[in-house]
């Protein structure tokens, strides 16, 4: 299909009651797979690129790269620069090809947020891209704390900045290994009474499916974040092969027999959010 922007697939999300996948990749295997996963099942996806793919891949090269898998694709992608606090890193993203930016100055003070946030969602628009912002803190299972979005900043901060799409903390966990995580549907709801946009949870593999389930049906939440759990069903098949295939060395026919295999979880993830399907 093309190349499309968070803003251009959010809003039918929103409106269809699901959550897209965002999908975080390491380099171009995981994005070839996962793409492939996602056309199996005619399901849109997000290709999310963060600071830990960015140091090993420049975004100059992983850009056209993502660009050129999505215009040969046969559904709708959303490239996404992932947790970016650096407008000229946001701005080498869109001149390499992303359809959208994440501008995260969650860690700022809030009218200094505000402020960096607007300059985003001005320079994406110059692109005819998207920004998604993030408010409160998502904490790291073994790093950060997180800070609960408060409802009541969260609508003064998305009347100042119109972004596209809001992350919020609502107990939610960046990179947790066990499925242990309640969203606090609570505080959710009355954040959903304060702003009107898609939402956005970081830290989806920490989430029970059954919940994500029913954020994607029931909420606004529009975008939910998987990079963890992929990244330990690679784990798992990746020492399951070379075990099982010990003379093999051929880097490209390893990671071919590894990703066919993570194919079958990444189409699980993505009809978890899809309760239209």
């Amino acid at each position: 299909m093309t190349l499309c922007t968070l803003n251009q697939e959010l809003h039918i999300a929103k409106s269809k009651r699901y959550a897209l996948a965002g999908l975080v990749i390491l380099g171009w295997e995981d994005a070839k797979y996962y793409v492939k996963a996602a056309e199996e099942i005619s399901c849109p996806i997000i290709l999310q690129v963060g600071p830990k793919c960015r140091e090993n891949t420049p975004i100059e090269i992983i850009g056209p790269m993502l660009k050129n898998l999505a215009e040969d694709s046969s559904i709708n992608i959303v490239t996404l620069l992932d947790h970016s606090s650096n407008l000229e890193e946001c701005k080498r993203a869109l001149d390499s090809g992303f359809s959208s930016i994440m501008f995260d100055g969650s860690k700022m003070e809030f009218n200094k947020n505000i402020d960096m946030t607007c300059k985003a969602v001005e320079l994406a628009k110059s692109y005819g891209a998207s920004v998604e912002a993030e408010l409160g803190v998502v904490g790291y299972e073994k790093g950060i704390k997180s800070e609960f979005t408060d409802p009541e900043l969260a609508q003064e901060f998305y009347a100042a900045t119109q972004v596209d799409a809001l992350a919020i903390s609502v107990g939610n966990t960046h990179l947790e290994q066990e499925k242990a995580t309640e969203v606090n549907t609570k505080l959710l709801s009355q954040i959903e009474k304060f702003v009107n946009c898609p939402l956005v949870i970081h830290g989806g593999s920490g989430i029970k499916n059954p919940q994500l389930y029913w954020l994607a049906k029931n909420t606004a939440i529009c975008k939910i974040n998987i990079g963890t759990e992929l990244r330990q069903v690679f784990g798992e098949k990746l020492r399951e092969y070379l075990l099982n295939n010990p003379t093999i060395f051929d880097r490209i026919e390893i990671l071919s027999h590894v990703y066919e295999k993570i194919i079958p979880a990444t189409k699980k993830i993505i009809l978890n959010l899809r309760p239209d399907k």
